[in-house]
């Protein structure tokens, strides 16, 4: 089978195509004939050796997958060959084949894309964890979505929504913010061309916002918080811009403000009851017509590390996936 290979950490033009021999499931596990894998942020940062997760040289890349099962292990009775899935396997999923345990792996019904799939999981999971649980987003607040066009930043947009709060997203281009206001977005901040502060001031009446949701980091950070309003819960999503920004503690103390950490993935390992039960409130929701995964684009394989490279210069729009 053929699959992307990271051989040594690297940018995403490393990374190479490589004929592998075909997967054999291990106890507990299933091997899924792979139909689409979701790409994120992490999995950039993850080839240059810059995230938390690191999966030993060489490795496949690609944490979220969508297919059908190909062959089951030992011990495993709730899928069988022929059976459509969606499965979060850390790596690996960049492939025609990957491996995951069967405890990992969510039936998916037929009337399900394979890519809309593929993009749900990581994306969503991370958004409901921290809108809702960490967040707690309550009907009637306002809550600040940086980088509101990606892949996690749009579900916090309809996530926000669902829960019947106002929603500003904030972006780096119109075209980006238009997809924001299809998606439910409020109002709306260009942080390339209008003042953050100002126009967060603007369209709160001076309160701030109840919860800011940051998947970037970098310089737009400090603005931000010190424009939440009183009681308010900064999310520390993640660092896309690239630099982990450094906030005045005393901003904080000032606004009785929380910093809240968000890290799902540790999350889902940990309380797997409570995560079980945000997707089945996701799944009603998507049932609802209240939540839409979009898909942008979709790779073929030997594209990869274009995606990748796309992913890291911030030009994707919602999500985008590898279709082995």
């Amino acid at each position: 089978m053929r699959a992307i290979r990271c051989n040594q950490y690297g940018p995403p033009e490393s990374l190479a195509v490589e004929n592998l021999p075909e997967l054999e499931p291990s106890p507990g596990h299933v091997v899924i004939d792979v139909k689409a894998a979701a790409v994120n942020f992490p999995d950039v940062l993850i080839i240059e050796n810059k995230y938390q997760f690191k999966p030993p040289l060489p490795f496949t890349p690609g944490s979220e997958v969508a297919g059908v099962v190909r062959a089951v292990g030992a011990g495993v009775t709730q899928f069988k060959a022929g059976a459509r899935v969606v499965a979060y396997t850390g790596s690996g999923g960049f492939a025609e084949q990957a491996l995951a345990p069967a405890a990992a792996c969510v039936p998916l019904a037929d009337g399900v894309e394979f890519d809309v799939a593929a993009a749900f999981t990581l994306a969503y999971g991370t958004s409901h964890h921290a809108v809702v649980d960490r967040g707690a987003l309550q009907a009637g607040e306002t809550m600040l979505v940086l980088g509101a066009a990606g892949g996690v930043g749009l579900a916090a947009v309809e996530i926000g929504k669902a829960l019947g709060a106002r929603v500003i997203a904030a972006a780096s281009s119109d075209a980006k913010l238009a997809t924001c206001v299809s998606h439910g977005a409020d109002a709306t901040i260009n942080y390339s061309t209008e003042d953050l502060r100002e126009r967060i001031k603007a369209l709160t009446d001076g309160k701030g916002p109840d919860v800011i949701y940051d998947p970037v980091g970098g310089v737009y950070a400090e603005p931000a918080f010190r424009s939440i309003g009183w009681r308010g819960r900064y999310l520390v999503v993640g660092f896309a811009n690239g630099e982990i920004p450094k906030l005045p503690l005393n901003l904080a103390l000032l606004k009785g403000a929380s910093l809240v950490g968000v890290f799902w993935g540790d999350f889902a390992k940990r309380e797997p009851q409570r995560n079980h039960a945000a997707f089945e409130q996701m799944t009603r929701w998507i049932g609802e017509g209240k939540l839409k995964p979009y898909v942008s684009a979709r790779y073929a394989l030997e594209d990869t590390g274009r995606a990748l490279r796309d992913m890291a210069e911030r030009r994707v729009i919602g999500k985008v996936v590898i279709t082995p």
